[in-house]
């Protein structure tokens, strides 16, 4: 249920209360709104970040190529909780977990030749995310391993493959699965090293790995095959093997991660989105275009940060209680 949280701060009762799940506005009413002052450091890449149009404008000025926008969910909790928490958003679009842990990331902005050319491209470096944590920070919320796994490359691989097909069969399947347990598994390793890190530099902050939201649905034949405001190319067969075997593992092995980390805690995205997939009427995540025919590549929209927004929200607060 997505709830707005400009109203659930006004009626925030106790952190006791909050704590013990005490949400629905009936239960809340007439209680003070909870003590400001919590330091929130969010990482992560384009699905943290916003990046498509759909996802809002891009408000940093100079652009700095990472394409953080005004409807990603960092900026409506900040919009929202912006009285309760400080926000330092050093999301970017295609960041690894590698980027948010030690390495400088050359942003790409929009620049994704042949599709779309980027007039600010190239951009400066940006230090690693990690490095707005410290010993002052009270919540850090990222939303990584995507881009590690590669699922960009994989996308645009099953598009390249499936031309041709009608829809028949799984070439991308059988060129690509073989690598993927491999890709799998460096996720888990460098997200452990991320989540260790994090925990060095913010010895004191709640972690909140956020998983990715549902991309594929569980029904595949509400895949039109050639829709570019869908999959475009990518088969009916391939869709379901990158919803079983690439995407449900991404956000097992990332899970697995948090719970194996004491200060670490899973947001889980995919079950509430389960019914607004790429293929779905009321879709939170655009497919290869978007409605306005520009390039989404596979990313939530407005409606998909809202609903992050939400439980990303819930986990912020019911952490600030207990702290309390």
């Amino acid at each position: 249920m997505a709830i707005r949280f400009r109203t659930r701060l006004t009626l925030l009762g106790s952190a006791t209360a909050l704590a013990a799940g005490a949400l629905a506005p009936a239960q809340l009413a007439g209680a003070q709104p909870a003590a400001a002052g919590y330091d929130w450091v969010a990482l992560g890449d384009s699905y943290t970040a916003g990046v498509i149009r759909a996802a809002g404008d891009t408000f940093e000025v100079p652009r700095d190529g990472c394409e953080r926008t005004d409807q990603s969910y960092p900026q409506l909790i900040d919009r929202e909780l912006g009285s309760l928490i400080e926000l330092t958003n050093v999301s970017c679009g295609a960041a690894t977990i590698e980027d948010v842990t030690f390495r400088a990331q050359h942003p790409i902005g929009r620049h994704l030749p042949p599709i779309s050319e980027d007039p600010d491209y190239p951009f400066p470096p940006v230090p690693p995310q990690s490095e707005a944590v410290n010993s002052g920070t009270d919540v850090i919320t990222v939303g990584v391993g995507g881009n590690t796994l590669g699922f960009a490359d994989i996308l645009l691989k099953c598009l390249e493959l499936g031309q041709g097909s009608d829809g028949v069969g799984t070439p991308c399947k059988d060129s690509l699965a073989t690598g993927i347990p491999a890709k799998l598994a460096k996720v888990g390793t460098d997200y452990d090293a991320m989540l260790a890190k994090l925990h060095q530099r913010g010895p004191h902050a709640k972690i909140l790995t956020v998983g990715y939201p549902t991309v594929i649905p569980q029904d595949t034949s509400k895949c039109q095959y050639n829709d570019p405001h869908q999959f475009l190319s990518i088969t009916t067969g391939d869709l379901d093997w990158l919803r079983q075997d690439v995407l449900e593992p991404l956000n097992k092995t990332i899970e697995k991660s948090a719970d194996a980390h004491s200060s670490a805690t899973f947001v889980n995205l995919y079950d509430s989105s389960q019914h607004h997939s790429v293929c779905d009427g009321g879709k939170w995540v655009e497919g290869i275009l978007d409605s306005d025919m520009q390039p989404a590549l596979v990313h939530p929209n407005a409606r998909g940060h809202r609903n992050a927004a939400d439980h990303v929200a819930s986990a912020i607060l019911n952490t600030i209680a207990a702290n309390d």
